[in-house]
């Protein structure tokens, strides 16, 4: 008993912060009019193709960062396209070149994390396409370098464009992210406040819920940052 209580208190330091109602209602109907329309649009263009080829099953996780948090810089366009992209291609090649499905598999995820990282295009989905693109069947393997740029950017470019039409239907989202302050930065910029208050997590946590969309950071984070930051100030000064 001592111990489901000891793991059910270390769940609990882990909980997600409080989403407004209507945030999670904009993001579940968001992803629903997205599939369904990803659906319809790659059934077209299959022209009586096979069906649950041409539907990749990543579009599901992809949905999930670009209307769940589409202001986080992995949710952005060329996140998605150049992320889902570039790990086709690396899983075609290792399908084609090793000869083991295991270590082709291994392979393609470690070189389309490198390649993601380097091409600044960091998107966790397009790991699940390149494990799609080995492990796919005969289909895909029959299908080559088409299956990168016929499947995989049609489905990632549809998603992104739909992300682009119903993000910013959605109030207080912007996408894709454009580095520019909040409406509030305006108002606090001429308000006199103290240089260097005093802040706790709690305000962290209460900041938090002002703005519109989750936000792919925790209180914790916010206040070390503050922290290296005000040093990095005092020092500098």
């Amino acid at each position: 008993m001592k111990l489901v209580k000891s793991w059910l208190s270390v769940i609990a330091k882990f909980q997600t912060r409080h989403v407004a109602l209507h945030e999670k209602i904009y993001a579940s109907l968001a992803a629903f009019i997205a599939i369904l329309i990803l659906v319809k649009v790659v059934n077209i263009a299959a022209f009586g193709g096979t069906f649950s080829l041409l539907v990749l099953g990543s579009m599901g996780a992809s949905a999930f960062l670009l209307f769940v948090i589409p202001h986080s810089p992995m949710s952005q366009p060329w996140a998605v396209i150049g992320g889902h992209f570039v790990s086709s291609v690396i899983g075609v090649a290792c399908a084609h070149w090793l000869s083991s499905p295991a270590l082709a598999m291994a392979t393609a995820v470690a070189l389309s994390i490198y390649a993601m990282h380097s091409l600044q295009c960091l998107h966790p989905p397009s790991a699940a396409t390149t494990m799609i693109a080995v492990l796919g069947g005969p289909e895909i393997y029959g299908m080559g370098w088409q299956f990168c740029y016929e499947v995989v950017v049609v489905n990632a470019g549809t998603m992104v464009l739909l992300s682009l039409l119903i993000n910013n239907l959605i109030p207080g989202r912007r996408y894709p992210l454009q580095h520019s302050h909040h409406p509030h930065h305006a108002d606090f910029s001429q308000t006199n406040y103290p240089l260097y208050p005093q802040l706790n997590e709690a305000d962290y946590s209460w900041a938090l819920t002002q703005i519109d969309g989750v936000i792919d950071v925790t209180s914790e984070d916010l206040v070390d940052l503050y922290e290296f930051a005000a040093e990095h100030a005092k020092n500098r000064s």
